[in-house]
């Protein structure tokens, strides 16, 4: 028998309470309402057995005042006329004496007060279904009627034993009679409220079945309620999340004039205006992908006639002046940054456009980095840069487009041998079974707060009046930034002012796995060995 997993059936509930709107609303008005239903039905089951009861006891208490006076009557006729020789069938007739003048049918029973001296005229008699010791008269309420005075009554509330062994709730209320010759004997008079506790008993079912009848009523009025308010809010909530998935044509029915009605006609308006705002803004995004492609496009052709051009002028430099050299070296530098520009411009309209295709192949992330590296080695000599790579081992291939992560990597090497003034750089790679990641990291200037929020900007730069040893476009890190995201990965950064920057390129190993987090730090910890 397969068993019960209470942790997934919590998680089910837990899901469905949070998701459900009517469910939690049902809910809360269930549970509100049952404790107002209990708390006010408490209330009048303990006012209706305080006062049933007070008004039994009384009438008890009433009642067993006139047994008791009517039984000592018989007793005081008695001794009157002299007649006290059968004081037994006197006390037989004090019994029915009093039994004439009470309507609840009591148990009877005289018991002679202990303490006094001398032989018992009587000894201690019950009248009615009950056995003398059978009668639960406690020592408490025998003292109680000892002590008082003949015309007082005291009562007790005790349990009467019933013929089938059982016991029923009842009152035993007593008074003193006082019998020829000054002897004392107590009358007591035991009542059965059994009718009482099924009186009792009727009302708390009625008050039971009443109150879930009433939360039943609660729970089926709040149902309806919250069905004829969440429905049109899911209605909306479902065109909403339409709307958002791009289905501009999605609206909510519109009728009444109530509240709701008001909100979908809001909300249509509201859509309408987003579809158009969303349409112009399309439009216009696609005349400026258009622009700047046709302009680049156009452009390549005078630029292959400027640069062929160009190329002649600067293989013969050392034939001009110098002023015509320079001329000629500014001229193939600035074409050549030229050409970088318009490629790194139809790259960026491809992106716009959701035209870019990746060519996926298993790949060696570290021999990618190890060839970006030697790629870079001139440059870095001649900032007197020292490029140091870092690769521990793990699982580095993955599949990706090769020649755009080398693009990232070029990227991200150039901005450090710009702005790490000549100290080391620090390349590394390192992976799990999930991602492989990438960490750039220089020592030089660093960034503060306010370029960390732009430096994957188009056509920003930190500081524009610094010269660039690569002769960048401004567009690198835009660029590296979109071929991260195309990959599935994240390309993250790390600056401290005066302390260096650290640019890092997580990538999933496998295409369309989602990234749990990165094999590196940001920024990496650094050995010692190769901090030193």
């Amino acid at each position: 028998m397969p068993r019960f997993d209470w942790r997934a059936w919590l998680d089910r509930a837990v899901r469905l309470w949070r998701s459900s709107l009517q469910l939690r609303t049902v809910a809360l008005t269930l549970v509100l309402s049952a404790l107002a239903v209990t708390a006010v039905g408490g209330y009048i089951l303990t006012s209706v057995r305080t006062n049933l009861f007070d008004q039994v006891r009384d009438q008890v208490v009433a009642e067993a005042g006139r047994g008791a006076v009517a039984a000592q009557e018989v007793f005081a006729q008695a001794e009157e006329s002299g007649n006290v020789g059968d004081l037994e069938l006197v006390q037989t007739d004090a019994f029915a004496a009093a039994a004439r003048v009470v309507s609840l049918q009591p148990v009877l029973a005289m018991f002679r007060v202990p303490g006094q001296g001398g032989q018992a005229s009587l000894i201690d008699q019950v009248f009615g279904t009950l056995n003398a010791s059978d009668v639960p008269v406690s020592a408490e309420l025998r003292t109680a009627v000892a002590e008082s005075d003949p015309d007082v009554v005291n009562w007790q509330s005790v349990a009467i034993p019933g013929a089938d062994g059982s016991s029923e709730p009842g009152i035993v209320a007593g008074a003193l009679l006082r019998l020829p010759g000054n002897e004392l004997y107590a009358l007591y008079f035991a009542y059965d409220l059994g009718d009482t506790r099924e009186t009792l008993d009727f009302v708390q079912t009625s008050l039971v079945l009443g109150g879930v009848a009433l939360l039943l009523l609660i729970g089926a009025v709040a149902y309806l309620v919250v069905r004829l308010v969440v429905g049109p809010v899911r209605v909306a909530a479902e065109a909403s999340e339409k709307l958002a998935a791009g289905e501009l044509e999605s609206r909510l029915p519109e009728g009444g004039d109530d509240e709701l009605a008001t909100l979908a006609r809001s909300f249509n308006r509201m859509a309408d205006s987003l579809q158009r705002q969303i349409r112009q803004l399309a439009d216009l995004s696609r005349v400026q992908q258009r622009f700047v492609s046709d302009v680049s496009h156009e452009l390549r052709t005078p630029l292959t006639t400027i640069r062929l051009a160009g190329d002649v002028l600067y293989d013969q430099r050392d034939q001009f002046p110098p002023a015509t050299a320079r001329t000629a070296e500014l001229l193939h530098a600035q074409t050549q940054r030229f050409e970088a520009l318009l490629a790194d411009l139809l790259e960026m309209s491809r992106y716009d456009a959701g035209a870019v295709q990746l060519e996926l192949e298993p790949t060696n992330l570290v021999r990618l980095a190890e060839d970006a590296v030697e790629a870079v080695a001139p440059l870095a000599a001649e900032k007197q840069t020292e490029l140091r790579l870092v690769a521990p081992g793990g699982y580095f291939e993955a599949e990706v487009d090769a020649r755009r992560i080398r693009r990232i990597l070029l990227n991200l090497l150039g901005n450090a041998i710009d702005h790490g003034e000549g100290r080391p750089i620090d390349v590394h790679v390192d992976s799990d079974a999930d991602a492989v990641a990438i960490a750039v990291r220089d020592h030089g200037i660093g960034m503060s707060p306010a370029d960390l929020e732009h430096v994957f900007d188009r056509f920003w730069r930190a500081d524009p009046s610094r010269q660039r040893t690569t002769g960048g476009t401004g567009l690198g890190l835009a660029i590296s930034l979109e071929d991260a995201t195309v990959h599935g990965g994240a390309l993250e950064v790390w600056s401290e002012p005066g302390e260096g920057s650290c640019f890092r390129l997580t990538l999933p190993r496998r295409r369309g796995e989602a990234l749990s987090g990165s094999p590196l730090d940001l920024p990496p910890v650094e050995d010692e060995e190769v901090a030193s």
